[in-house]
């Protein structure tokens, strides 16, 4: 994204924004409720319309791109109709569509990975179940299973630890370490790092859509170091940076 602008109902939710995500990194957006956290990241996949500036996929913009195995999206919730009941396996298998050629057939590579992401998030004996029947952090494991299956280059996590519980962080956080090791690259938003701030090498905070840190994550002080409160935020004033440029890797 370069100098990105996102207006929703005529209020400007984005101003500005540029950013520069490299390969292996691993990229933290913070910020408050209403900050623009999450239409940021709709808005570099192409999911959001921009009102203003542009936004590469791969040195490419979103309405061309094509190699979307190279991207795994993890969105806040999963969307369950209510019709047919969907099983764990199915929508953890439908991570490997954008892999698979059209009409070709699931194959065993294709079972092999997503045999793998339900062991990595520790769903695999619920495999059969329907996804109905689970717990908002439950589905939200099935969410990065999905992902995961899809063995892409770039994971974007929109939120993925809200309002899951502590071992569901924790699970997340030790899925990520080994993704980041493997060099993989991560971009999420988050409203508190908790388990995920070792793994963080780079945190944008945002601040009334616009960036106001772009570095180390900042560390919580005082009565945000207590038990129980990890949300991680700036405290001080800052002045807004001029923008950066944002564009996936290539």
């Amino acid at each position: 994204m370069n100098g990105g602008q996102v207006t929703l109902d005529r209020r400007p939710v984005l101003r500005g924004i540029d950013l520069t995500i490299e390969p292996g990194e691993a990229v933290a957006v913070l910020g408050a409720n209403g900050s623009g956290k999450s239409t940021l990241i709709r808005a570099l996949l192409g999911l959001r319309p921009l009102s203003g500036g542009t936004t590469l996929l791969y040195g490419t913009p979103p309405a061309r791109f094509r190699e979307w195995r190279r991207i795994g999206y993890v969105p806040q919730r999963l969307s369950v109709g209510g019709g047919v009941p969907t099983t764990i396996r199915e929508v953890v298998a439908s991570g490997r569509i954008a892999r698979q050629r059209r009409f070709r057939p699931t194959g065993a590579a294709d079972r092999r990975a997503t045999d793998r992401a339900l062991e990595a998030v520790g769903m695999a004996h619920r495999a059969a179940d329907p996804v109905q029947a689970l717990s908002g952090g439950q589905q939200q494991r099935v969410l990065i299973a999905r992902a995961l299956a899809g063995e892409p280059d770039t994971f974007v996590m929109d939120e993925p630890t809200a309002g899951v519980d502590h071992e569901s962080r924790q699970l997340l956080a030790d899925t990520l370490g080994r993704l980041i090791g493997q060099g993989r690259t991560v971009l999420l938003v988050a409203h508190e790092l908790g388990p995920l701030e070792p793994l963080i090498t780079r945190a944008v905070v945002l601040r009334d859509g616009c960036v106001c840190h772009d570095g180390p994550p900042p560390h919580a002080v005082g009565t945000h170091a207590l038990p129980g409160h990890d949300h991680v935020h700036p405290h001080a004033d800052e002045t807004p940076l001029s923008p950066l440029d944002w564009r996936p890797t290539s």
